[in-house]
């Protein structure tokens, strides 16, 4: 399973550095659409993933139509998280192909009105109580992120440790 994480003009600086720490741990690709809100080397950006940054597969995009272009919807399995989405993110299944990219927008606006209305079939969120706008973006990915490699029974990720079982002895 090659998970793709999209980031559609990220604004805030330590969300973009959880979200490569997340995509770091998993072995997800990260994906940043310009323009972003911050430098690259911006010093939160930085500490907020340091130690991740050379374990970390990054694609940079000048915008979303390259993005859009080079990776088009209709050939590739993509689901773009919104809180309009029509689906609950657990619905899906991740499954059925072996690339799979999942698309967030930026904090303030999400992703743009247009694409979620042309892919509206692919729209997924994550269930919350009412009257709140969304979650924190990095937990957003984290969550969505992470049932796609439950879905797959947590392939290409570490064992459970026999950290307790060996000290007990």
């Amino acid at each position: 399973m090659k998970l793709n994480i999209v980031m559609v003009e990220p604004e805030i600086p330590q969300n973009t550095g959880n979200i490569a720490r997340t995509c770091a741990a998993i072995g997800a690709k990260l994906h940043l659409v310009k323009p972003l809100g911050f430098e690259i080397s911006d010093k939160y950006l930085k500490r907020a993933g340091l130690d991740y940054w050379d374990k970390l597969t990054i694609e940079m995009h000048e915008n979303l139509q390259e993005f859009l272009e080079k990776y088009p919807p209709e050939k590739n399995d993509m689901y773009f998280a919104t809180t309009k989405g029509k689906q609950c993110y657990s619905d899906m299944d991740y499954t059925k192909s072996e690339e799979v990219f999942l698309l967030f927008g930026k904090e303030t606006k999400g992703l743009p009105e247009d694409l979620l209305q042309k892919y509206i079939q692919n729209t997924i969120r994550i269930p919350m109580k009412e009257h709140l706008r969304s979650l924190n973006l990095s937990n957003s990915v984290a969550i969505v992120a992470y049932e796609v490699f439950r879905q797959v029974g947590f392939e290409q990720l570490e064992e459970i440790s026999n950290y307790f079982d060996d000290t007990n002895s």
